[in-house]
């Protein structure tokens, strides 16, 4: 569903005033990119790509912020619940002063919250939803999904993402999707090269970021 140029950079400069952070040059070129599908007449299908510490997340959640502004729901699925958990906290330090709700959905909930939160799902547009495989369980009811965010999309499965996509079809359109990734494998690059898939990149990463450190133990 197309998304009006009035809503898009409202809210989510609101976003960006909140950050402790200035936005890099390649984060901006990539917001430009999306919202530029956002306010065309075809449905947004782009992953964007960057190494770890570049910046996606709080990309994507300027993308949230418009599509939140324009009155739809936003579904982000993360592969792990402790990634789900730690993307829940930062979109309600990021949310807060919106007053946007911001829910969890993940199997570890007890049978009384899941019920509430689906609850509160299936009656609150304009709200963002995150979360594991549970996202696009047969029982998640979703009002006015517009947008759909998949991080680390080489983690789940061409049927996965197409259930959750499905979940907004039933309103008369289909959800715009947006995908990340920083390990571009094979099966990406042949989605770019066979299917109707927009690449974006950010590249390098935030002035005085930290390296980041990987280990095995």
């Amino acid at each position: 569903k197309k998304i009006s140029k009035k809503f898009l950079n409202k809210k989510s400069s609101y976003v960006e005033k909140l950050l402790p952070f200035l936005l890099t040059k390649s984060q901006k070129l990539v917001l430009k990119e999306i919202n530029t599908d956002l306010s065309s007449e075809k449905r947004m299908f782009r992953i964007v790509q960057g190494d770890v510490g570049s910046g996606k997340t709080v990309v994507a959640a300027m993308v949230i912020a418009n599509i939140i502004d324009s009155g739809h729901q936003a579904a982000f699925m993360a592969p792990t619940e402790l990634l789900a958990e730690q993307h829940y906290q930062t979109m309600i330090a990021w949310f807060k002063e919106m007053r946007t709700k911001v829910f969890l959905l993940t199997s570890k909930l007890t049978a009384a919250n899941r019920k509430k939160i689906l609850l509160d799902i299936k009656s609150s547009p304009a709200s963002i939803i995150i979360g594991t495989h549970a996202l696009f369980q047969n029982e998640v009811m979703y009002n006015n999904l517009g947008l759909i965010v998949v991080d680390e999309q080489h983690r789940f499965g061409v049927e996965q993402r197409l259930a959750l996509m499905g979940k907004g079809a039933t309103q008369g359109f289909r959800p715009h999707q947006l995908i990340m990734t920083a390990t571009p494998i094979p099966r990406t690059l042949a989605m770019a090269a066979y299917a109707d898939l927009d690449i974006s990149t950010i590249k390098g990463l935030p002035p005085n970021r930290k390296s980041i450190k990987t280990a095995v133990i």
